[in-house]
């Protein structure tokens, strides 16, 4: 398993500044609460299966299996 950051780093630098804005908060949740700290619990249970491979939701990360 491998965790990289997307290769599209137009994204990459919009979700930084999202995330800057929302102190650390996935920019794409209107919810703010320790399951939407970047790296959001969301993402933390698909990296946790196995046979998930594909983005997190805000595109920021991608797992490979």
């Amino acid at each position: 398993m491998k965790i990289r950051e997307n290769e599209d780093k137009a994204i990459v630098e919009k979700i930084r500044e999202g995330l800057k804005m929302k102190d650390g908060h996935c920019p794409c949740k209107l919810e703010i609460s320790d399951d939407t700290l970047c790296m959001c619990t969301e993402f933390k249970e698909q990296i946790a299966d196995p046979d998930y491979e594909g983005y997190c939701h805000c595109r920021l990360y991608y797992k490979e299996k």
